[in-house]
């Protein structure tokens, strides 16, 4: 019967978080919430569990809970990305899914933010007004330009959206090499360099995976146009960090907006930039809050339920991850 299965919710919830994943999982599964108990009451009720749903899986259970609960088929997260997880030690027998989606139209927003940003120069006429110079050269604009979007899942389409309102062209860069119709063009990161020459404007929102880090370093900078503005909403790693601090600080018409940072601070530590991007005025940074809005969480755990709801139901997940993309053999 579909109501003698169980979800374990290992993350830290409160009332709101409680009532979501109860009530979407009503009348199809039983909810037990783990991460108040101990270590053994955890292990145990993690154990008797038919799917999970996680977000830091280190953190949220004792090492080996996954590989003892012999009944779990199914991991859930409430983060979009996966490549925090140790793959090394999590179960082959698992299927895992990551919350594709559930961020998307946040994200899309501030990337949008960024680029009209700085496509319109504002960080530099800006602090060129405060120190008294009048310049009224061009700006650019997006009507025309070619957006190459790396990675077209959720956050990818759903910045599409917008970036098509305001006159780009899209050219989607994605798995298959195939989409829906949305963009003007479609690739794969086999024509990256074709790609990067072409556009005027690089969003970056693809996963951390073998194949994605360092994707961009010095050489397929070099191949960007000299106003491209390139916007890296993903992970720190898939952009090379000194390359990038060196090429904007060498072409000062070329600008970056990253959001997402080589090194993190957990939360409320302090930040440090190894490189002074911060001192550029082709260069704007945000903290790593591109999806961070009044109810995203909330309809993150919803989607995150539903997810599971599809498992139940022998429908395919959303967003299952490959393990072969994060470990070599």
């Amino acid at each position: 019967m579909a109501e003698e299965r169980l979800v374990a919710v290992s993350y830290p919830v409160d009332e709101e978080f409680t009532r979501i994943n109860t009530a979407a999982l009503a009348g199809e599964a039983r909810v037990d919430f783990t991460y108040p108990l101990g270590d053994d009451e955890r292990r145990e009720a993690i154990g008797r569990a038919d799917a999970l749903i996680g977000w830091n899986l280190g953190k949220e259970m004792p090492a080996g809970t996954l590989d003892e609960a012999a009944g779990l088929g199914f991991v859930q997260l409430l983060s979009a990305g996966a490549d925090a997880i140790d793959f090394a030690a999590f179960p082959r027998r698992l299927a895992l899914a990551g919350n594709v989606g559930a961020y998307a139209e946040p994200i899309a927003e501030h990337v949008l933010a960024m680029t009209l940003s700085l496509a319109k120069r504002l960080p530099l006429r800006h602090s060129e007004l405060a120190a008294g110079r009048f310049d009224q050269s061009y700006s650019l604009t997006l009507k025309g330009a070619v957006c190459a979007i790396l990675g077209y899942g959720g956050i990818g389409t759903a910045t599409a959206r917008l970036m098509r309102a305001f006159g780009a062209r899209i050219h989607a860069v994605n798995r298959s090499g195939r989409t829906d119709g949305q963009a003007d063009w479609v690739s794969t990161l086999d024509d990256l360099d074709e790609v990067l020459a072409a556009a005027d404007v690089v969003v970056v929102c693809l996963p951390l995976t073998l194949a994605t880090r360092d994707l961009i370093g010095a050489r397929e900078l070099a191949l960007m146009k000299p106003t491209a503005i390139l916007i890296n909403v993903a992970r720190g790693a898939i952009v090379a960090e000194a390359p990038l601090y060196e090429h904007l600080r060498g072409h000062p018409d070329f600008s970056a907006g990253i959001d997402a940072w080589w090194e993190e601070p957990a939360f409320g530590g302090p930040f440090h930039a190894a490189h002074p991007f911060f001192s550029l005025p082709n260069f704007i940074g945000s903290p790593h809050n591109s999806g961070i809005v009044p109810g995203t969480l909330e309809g993150a755990a919803r989607l995150a339920a539903e997810n599971v709801l599809r498992y139940f139901h022998g429908e395919a997940p959303a967003g299952l991850v490959r393990r072969e993309d994060y470990l070599t053999a």
